[in-house]
């Protein structure tokens, strides 16, 4: 990421393992074929997703920069929870870009200076044909947003409601990440692991990648004492 994202004082990273392959769409396919159509420089030109958290919408946001990246194309992925606190002239010459990300809008309702600056920047994007991706838990046409020319413009292009997995699917989530690190994770542990957090995959994701930290440095296969063990011992927080 260049260009804009340097004026930014945070050290914004995307996870290397949110690409559209490693997202597991159940009842979201619509949604994750129109990201990665926008993605790829064709579809809609404006994107919005939303639903509640643990989803999958930053997922298919950093996927949408990283395939904008392996085409050589500038991007930019920024979240409005941790800039909040910023100057809204941060959006200032974003329309210059292919793609824009937008994560987390719910943080921005009732900020009156931040709702003005994405309003003229949806404005601009048009104007210059880039495309816009944006993601918030709330639903865009209840949002308290102060600004009612805002809530039009959001519903510029579609709009997608993203529908939580179900434990089969997260249980594929969780296969699918541990191949993805050349991890085996026999079936007891994962479905341990899904009593122990039902709802909050993403933190589930993490906990993984300290488990098999912890297996490699112990030279120990991957059980449910092990898995225990970590939790007990305060590594799941390291």
């Amino acid at each position: 990421m260049n260009g804009p994202l340097r004026q930014i004082p945070l050290d914004i990273r995307l996870r290397e393992d949110n690409g559209f392959e490693t997202f597991l769409a159940g009842d979201n396919a619509l949604a994750l074929a129109a990201v990665r159509s926008q993605a790829e420089g064709e579809g809609e030109r404006q994107l919005l997703l939303w639903g509640a958290a643990d989803t999958g919408k930053t997922h298919l946001l950093q996927a949408a920069c990283h395939q904008q990246a392996r085409r050589g194309a500038p991007v930019v992925y920024l979240p409005m929870t941790e800039l909040v606190d910023a100057d809204p002239e941060l959006l200032q010459g974003l329309e210059g870009l292919p793609l824009v990300c937008l994560d987390d809008l719910q943080a921005l309702v009732g900020h009156a200076a931040w709702e003005e600056a994405l309003f003229h920047l949806v404005n601009r994007l048009r104007d210059t044909g880039g495309r816009l991706l944006m993601a918030t838990r709330d639903n865009p046409r209840h949002a308290g947003w102060r600004l009612p020319d805002l809530r039009s413009r959001l519903h510029w292009g579609p709009v997608f409601r993203l529908q939580p997995l179900d434990d089969e699917g997260r249980l594929e989530a969780m296969r699918l990440h541990a191949r993805q690190r050349g991890m085996h994770i026999p079936d007891e542990v994962a479905r341990y692991l899904l009593r122990q957090f039902p709802r909050d995959l993403s933190a589930l994701m993490e906990l993984l990648e300290r488990i098999d930290r912890h297996s490699l440095a112990t030279q120990r296969r991957i059980t449910v004492p092990l898995v225990r063990e970590v939790l007990r011992s305060g590594l799941d927080r390291l």
